[in-house]
């Protein structure tokens, strides 16, 4: 009940936790130790990132040399995968709906409503800038473009990091240098994201996000969905499904884990062929679908099932959940803040990259006119993707 009342009154502690920052940091005077307090937004700026970064340069100079190139060529790439991603999500929306992949942006206290989930997303947030805002100042340091400050930024629910470079160096920088310094940032997220992929492909709960083929490599495909026992008076009870059955298909849908049943559009009162495997062999039976008791418009089969889902090859670990929990966010926000901060709009990396790219190429009206009519298209296919969301499901909480 507790949590209930935390998910639908979400915004308001979101609220009173920014006054609480807010009065003490007024009340530890925190202005003096580099810290700018304004009513909507907490920044902090410290002047010593440059020693720092030039230490860690003087003993990684080498691997940092290969980074850099490398994130030339990975800003290209995580750019084009955005929008192939993006674009086709929009094809699976009307083509194959099962396939969309629903998007939200995570917001505390808004799209992110319950506790748990946003404790997870604000601890691995501080992880992520780090990983992105250090890459951006090292490479810097290594094409001797100076760093001015650094630190990170919070606006209520919202949280940025950043390296500032000297704005002259920056400018006068060859191309190629600037080009290094933007693509650092995702670059790093997304390598910290496969570092913490193949840890994770020890983890059940892994084998949810991971593609084909890398899923029949790392994991044991399970067979279906195993009956645990039928709900008396039930279309599932009535049609002769019977504990110990497994689930492969409903309505030609494949049923491999429960997250499969999703896919199915399962309507109170409507009759589906449900196809199971029993004793080695494969039957039919056709179920009335029952309301669900919590939503009458829900349809349920009938059965407690099993969750299990995939089991890792290589399962050595003993997982607690909610350390799994945790590093599979800091995965995905590892991943998609690495990919989605090289699409070309003007507050991400990608826009800095493809004006860097096409800078001094014409006049600078006809510079911004192509940066605008970038952003405009950029804009136009991701905010669809949201709007489908929208339509989908509504406006989703997680």
């Amino acid at each position: 009940m507790a949590l209930d009342f935390l998910a639908e009154n979400a915004i308001i502690y979101v609220l009173i936790a920014w006054v609480v920052i807010l009065i003490v940091a007024k009340s530890l005077k925190l202005e003096k130790h580099g810290f700018t307090i304004k009513p909507y937004s907490l920044t902090y700026k410290n002047n010593q990132v440059q020693s720092v970064l030039s230490k860690m340069l003087t003993r990684t100079r080498r691997g940092i040399r290969v980074f850099a190139d490398v994130s030339v060529i990975a800003g290209f790439l995580m750019m084009g995968f955005a929008f192939w991603f993006l674009l086709s999500n929009i094809s699976n929306f009307f083509i194959k709906p099962t396939e969309f992949a629903e998007l939200t942006v995570l917001i505390p206290g808004v799209t992110l409503t319950s506790a748990p989930a946003m404790l997870y997303f604000l601890l691995s947030i501080p992880i992520v800038l780090v990983v992105h805002e250090g890459a951006h100042g090292i490479v810097a340091s290594l094409e001797k473009i100076k760093i001015k400050t650094g630190g990170f930024a919070i606006f209520i629910a919202l949280f940025a990091g950043f390296v500032e470079p000297d704005e002259k160096e920056f400018d006068n920088a060859r191309k190629i240098s600037k080009l290094r310094v933007i693509g650092a940032g995702a670059t790093a997220n997304v390598i910290f994201a496969f570092v913490l992929g193949a840890i994770l492909l020890t983890n059940p709960l892994f084998a949810l996000i991971l593609p084909e083929p890398f899923l029949e490599w790392f994991y044991d495909e399970p067979d279906g969905v195993l009956i645990l026992s039928i709900i008396e008076g039930s279309g599932a009870e009535k049609a002769g499904l019977q504990k110990n059955d497994v689930i492969t298909g409903i309505e030609g849908v494949p049923i491999i884990t429960p997250l499969d049943f999703q896919k199915v559009d399962l309507k109170p009162g409507e009759t589906v062929t449900v196809t199971v495997n029993r004793d080695g062999q494969q039957l039919e039976f056709p179920v009335e679908i029952m309301p669900s008791p919590d939503d009458p418009d829900k349809g349920l089969v009938g059965i407690m099932r099993d969750n299990a889902f995939y089991k890792p090859i290589y399962n050595f670990i003993e997982w607690d959940p909610q350390v799994s929990m945790f590093l599979l966010w800091l995965w995905m926000i590892s991943f998609f803040i690495g990919i989605i901060n090289m699409l070309p709009l003007p507050i991400l990396d990608g826009g800095k990259f493809i004006y860097t790219i096409i800078e001094k190429k014409a006049s600078e009206a006809k510079i911004n006119a192509i940066m605008f009519s970038i952003y405009g298209i950029t804009f136009a296919i991701f905010g669809l993707n949201i709007a489908l969301s929208y339509m989908k499901s509504g406006w989703f909480t997680i």
